[in-house]
């Protein structure tokens, strides 16, 4: 019997969906998300894309899926009432934070309002110090004071962080247990199971977080599981976290701190796939959507990865070297920059009369104007349309039908003539603006570390990142740009090629040379023990694979390196190793290291679970029957201010298989690919668009 598994990944126009069968097949679907309840879209897709290749609900094995839902909560401060319960002393540590700010000579910024206001954060008397001796014992009178000012106050979902917690947690399971007994259809989250670790400010919030989202993500995933439900889907549902790893439903439910940033993690993990596949070691990924655009380095087949996210700040467009504009997250996740330039930005002009793309989104409601859903403002889609980039009948297969007067009309109106120039120049001078935009992305993951994007092949994809990549990648010098088939669904794609992750954090903070590698290892197998508990009956239970590391700095610093640990077990004479590891790692990102005679510490332990799913496909070939293929034909399409308009062919990829010069226009059901003129397309062996500028 044919065997399939099944991705889908929401966006705010369109939820796109991806099966794969058992024999290496895949098929495509897009359908429109349903901003009211994105679960309808994705069980309407599902049972569509079934139908369509004539598979039973009982023959996937899986159902992957990447969604916003914990994101939009953030953003729109739509989360749960939520309660706080911490140690006296401690209750404004949300408002103090790391004092850090992104714009230093802003005299306007004012700091996003903290998620749980003052009157429900309360305090509890107790005390731990860091070495996990309780110093003063909880007092339950005081606790149960703190749990019915809650209570009255209606919250729904309480966070419990004390002092210390990660080196003692008797306290904070005490108040859960309290909790638990007292208000039972209350949510708890406490810091000792959502991070274990030292910095107070980094715990809080992290926990907090995880309160505030947790409500909506459980509602979220329950009505999800009941519409496949009744669709007669039985397998398991795994959501894509934020690290690139997959975790099961279930559990996203108890720990939705993971599955913040879903979708975008996705589509990078698609592009290693696909680097991997064509041995290109050292890749940019580029995933340009409706709202934003967002770059990722990936170096010697491994992605960069950071140890923290600011989230709920809407778009960081400056360097990501200036933190502090959101909610902090201390969660393992892939290394993302992010502008506000996708297909929906709105092209604005400033007060001095220059003009402006994003961050603000027409997003999927109203929508561009030539959308004709009520939106009045140009975006870069209306320039895209005025220009001839993108087909007014086509999008989508014909499912969203465009009107590029009603284009030319908002350009007109907010920006051509108040500037006294035409609607052509207006429209591509936007397009030249979102492009320098999407470029400071590109800088952030690459220059901004020490690496020159000249040196690194652009993977571009979104239902965007075809037309707008290869402009990015000749602006700033990039030699090659790859386009995967299917790109607008590609994030989609890249949750098949993602394993089952669980991630746990110990802190252990003791100088190297001095550290008890009898009691590191004992921390390690307990954390495996854990792991592979939970790792049961999620994917292929009998392949687990154990990674384990350790976070490190020199004494005195603020922030730690990881340092891979070997699976085996650690012996006296791995301390120098591991110093002389640390050093090395120090010198590969920092370009220094100190002196032997310099202590080096361990703040922490991590450790990593990984697991295949239960089916993989061997090899992928698409069906080539997903879409008709319609007769090459040519647009009139305006090139620059210099050239003007001009007649481009409008081709299909497999037309390139012998390669041609651009302009060309590659127009799929899910994106439009631009060759630009001077540059040559090529479609490989695998179905990928090269391009060489």
């Amino acid at each position: 019997m044919d065997r399939a598994r099944l991705a889908a990944d929401i966006g705010g126009t369109f939820t796109d969906l991806v099966i794969e069968h058992s024999d290496g097949r895949w098929r495509t679907l897009k359908v429109p998300s349903t901003p009211h309840d994105y679960s309808e879209a994705v069980a309407h897709g599902i049972a569509e894309l079934l139908r369509q290749v004539r598979l039973t609900s009982d023959a996937l094995d899986e159902v992957l899926h990447g969604t916003t839902i914990a994101s939009n909560c953030l953003l729109e401060r739509k989360g749960a009432r939520t309660g706080l319960i911490t140690t006296q002393g401690f209750r404004d540590i949300l408002e103090l934070g790391t004092l850090r700010m992104p714009r230093l000579y802003d005299l306007a910024w004012e700091k996003p309002p903290v998620l749980i206001e003052r009157a429900l954060r309360t305090e509890v008397i107790e005390r731990v110090d860091y070495r996990g001796r309780v110093q003063i014992p909880l007092d339950e009178a005081s606790a149960d004071r703190a749990l019915s000012r809650l209570l009255e106050a209606g919250v729904t979902s309480i966070a419990v962080c004390l002092l210390h917690a990660y080196a003692n947690d008797c306290h904070e399971r005490r108040l859960a247990k309290l909790i638990k007994d007292r208000a039972p259809d209350v949510s708890v989250s406490i810091s000792a199971e959502i991070l274990p670790e030292i910095r107070e400010y980094e715990r809080t919030s992290t926990t907090t977080i995880n309160a505030y989202i947790r409500p909506v993500v459980g509602h979220y995933i329950g009505r999800l599981a009941g519409e496949l439900g009744q669709l007669g889907v039985k397998c398991p549902l795994f959501l894509m976290q934020s690290s690139g790893g997959l975790i099961p439903a279930e559990q996203a439910v108890d720990l939705p701190v993971h599955i913040v940033e879903s979708g975008p993690a996705a589509g990078v993990v698609g592009a290693l796939s696909l680097a991997k596949e064509l041995d290109e070691p050292n890749i940019i990924s580029f995933d340009m959507g409706g709202t934003t655009a967002k770059a990722a380095l990936i170096e010697n087949n491994e992605v960069s990865r950071a140890a923290e996210l600011q989230v709920g700040s809407g778009i960081m467009t400056g360097s990501r070297l200036l933190t502090g504009s959101g909610y902090t997250l201390r969660v393992p996740a892939i290394d993302l920059a992010e502008v506000g330039a996708g297909g929906g930005s709105i092209v604005w002009l400033d007060r001095a009369g220059s003009p402006q793309v994003g961050p603000q989104s027409a997003g999927a409601a109203p929508g561009p104007a030539c959308y004709e859903m009520g939106g009045t403002e140009p975006t870069l889609t209306d320039c895209a349309v005025a220009l001839g980039y993108i087909n007014p009948t086509e999008l989508a297969g014909g499912a969203v039908r465009l009107n590029p007067e009603k284009a030319v009309a908002a350009l007109e109106e907010r920006i051509a003539h108040p500037m006294a120039i035409g609607v052509e120049r207006a429209a591509f001078g936007a397009m030249q603006v979102a492009t320098s935009t999407m470029i400071r992305a590109i800088r952030a993951v690459s220059s901004e570390r020490g690496r020159d994007p000249r040196d690194f092949v652009l993977v571009a994809f979104g239902g965007n990142g075809g037309l707008f990549g290869p402009l990015v990648a000749k602006t700033i010098g990039m030699r090659r740009v790859i386009v995967p088939p299917s790109p607008g669904l590609f994030s989609a794609k890249g949750m098949l090629d993602a394993l089952v992750e669980h991630h746990f954090s110990r802190t252990l903070k003791a100088p190297i040379r001095d550290i008890d590698l009898g009691v590191v290892e004992q921390i390690f197998l307990q954390m495996e023990s854990v792991a592979r508990a939970r790792s049961a009956g999620a994917g292929d239970g009998e392949a687990v694979e154990i990674i384990r590391s350790c976070r490190m700095r020199y004494h005195g610093q603020s922030f730690e390196l990881t340092v891979s640990v070997p699976p085996s077990r650690l012996r006296d004479s791995d301390r120098a190793w591991l110093a002389e590891a640390f050093g090395q790692e120090h010198e590969r990102v920092y370009g220094h290291r100190a002196g032997a005679e310099e202590p080096v510490e361990n703040v922490s332990l991590q450790l990593v679970a990984r697991q295949s799913p239960r089916t993989r496909a061997k090899g992928r070939a698409m069906e080539q029957e997903m879409h008709d293929r319609r007769p090459s034909s040519s647009r009139r399409v305006y090139l620059d201010d210099e050239k003007g308009w001009c007649d481009v062919p409008l081709l299909q990829r497999e037309d390139l298989r012998n390669g041609a010069a651009g302009p060309i226009l590659i127009e799929e059901y899910d994106s439009t690919t631009w060759i630009p003129p001077g540059a040559r397309g090529r479609c490989d062996d695998l179905g990928n668009l090269v391009i060489a500028l």
